[in-house]
């Protein structure tokens, strides 16, 4: 073998060595990866730090809301397999200074009733959430989320939602408690409020837009989604187990539109929070398979569980720009509940694509 052979011998066993160093480097490093994820490594979204800037809540054109989409863009649905749903044991309480706001409701609803001014507001068991995270599967990205409910009940969401009352020492609990530039983190008992908001399509391709009542004690009057039904723990819980979304919005259009799971299809698209209210939700998109306007109507008129929640219902031809028209009608664009103008931008989402949506919605707005 000559000097220029053996050299080139050499050269070559060294490169070979620094090549497979570096390659079992990448596949350790690859490896590391997928097992952390498959390990349940979670991107936490409810303690992350620095994340103030980031986030911003939903707009279009004119119309600004309080919603912000924490998880979920509308393209693909959320697997119900993908959702896990954990209740805490330990029952919301509320600082010494909004516990006597608690009380004051209490003693107001008994002294209503006992005077027959009104019918008193019924103290329903309800949850508060404790956190809401998001982990991705290993191999394709699909969201993982984890929701931490723990127990409350309706008086304790009432005095939670006087965020901008003043305490004995001038602060207020939006003030003490929440910061603007972390706003998914919050402590649990001002956050006593979980529901499902469904945007209904019927086979004849019309969203259903409900009007909330003027007698609901929360938001009466406003536009809102087709669906929108809270979690009640002496109904979703039944047996000890944690809440499965899905049925609950199931729940929410037999009671509120009297439509049975064999009749539509149903897809949960996103959460989000109203980071005015701290009111958290999970969207929905439901299509009617055989049903049209005019048989959903008649369906209705001939009763509806929870008929007081809706006063009235528009029917509006489901494509971008006649929803985004709709949506920022002057009669309507601040005249809409925080979370349902979200959602049914995703629902346009699911259904027609991002880019048709988005490119509908700019179009429109210009020509404002």
């Amino acid at each position: 073998m000559s000097g220029i052979d053996l050299g080139n011998g050499v050269v070559g066993a060294i490169l070979g060595v620094v090549f497979a160093t570096l390659f079992q480097q990448w596949t350790q490093d690859i490896w590391f990866r997928i097992r952390r994820r498959s390990a349940g490594m979670v991107r936490s979204l409810t303690f992350r730090e620095g994340q103030g800037g980031a986030w911003s809540t939903f707009s279009l054109g004119p119309l600004r809301t309080s919603a912000l989409i924490v998880e979920g863009d509308g393209d693909r649905a959320i697997a119900p397999e993908s959702v896990h749903v954990q209740v805490l044991t330990e029952e919301i309480a509320l600082p010494e200074e909004m516990a006597d706001w608690r009380a004051e409701i209490e003693a107001e609803e008994n002294r209503a009733e006992a005077s027959g001014e009104r019918a008193p507001v019924w103290n329903g068991p309800r949850y508060a959430v404790e956190s809401l995270e998001i982990s991705r599967s290993a191999l394709d990205e699909q969201a993982e989320v984890h929701l931490r409910l723990r127990p409350t009940d309706y008086y304790t969401f009432l005095a939670a939602q006087q965020l901008d009352r003043r305490m004995p020492d001038g602060s207020t609990p939006r003030s003490r408690y929440l910061n603007p530039e972390h706003p998914l983190t919050a402590p649990a008992f001002l956050q006593c409020s979980f529901g499902v908001n469904i945007a209904v399509v019927t086979s004849d391709h019309l969203l259903a837009v409900s009007q909330r009542g003027d007698r609901v004690r929360m938001a009466p009057g406003l536009w809102n989604s087709s669906v929108n039904e809270g979690l009640a723990r002496h109904i979703d819980s039944a047996g000890r187990n944690a809440p499965d979304l899905h049925s609950v919005a199931r729940r929410g259009m037999r009671e509120e539109m009297s439509l049975e799971p064999h009749e539509y299809s149903l897809a949960l698209l996103a959460f989000a929070l109203d980071v005015d209210k701290r009111q958290w939700g999970a969207h929905f998109y439901a299509r009617l398979t055989d049903m049209t306007g005019d048989q959903l109507r008649e369906r209705m008129s001939r009763g509806v569980a929870d008929r007081w929640e809706h006063q009235t219902i528009d029917y509006v031809p489901f494509r971008s720009a006649d929803v985004t028209r709709y949506l920022l009608r002057p009669d309507r664009v601040h005249r809409w509940a925080p979370l349902a103008p979200a959602l049914f931008h995703l629902a346009l989402v699911h259904v027609h694509g991002r880019t048709s949506v988005e490119r509908a919605e700019a179009q429109t707005v210009r020509r404002l």
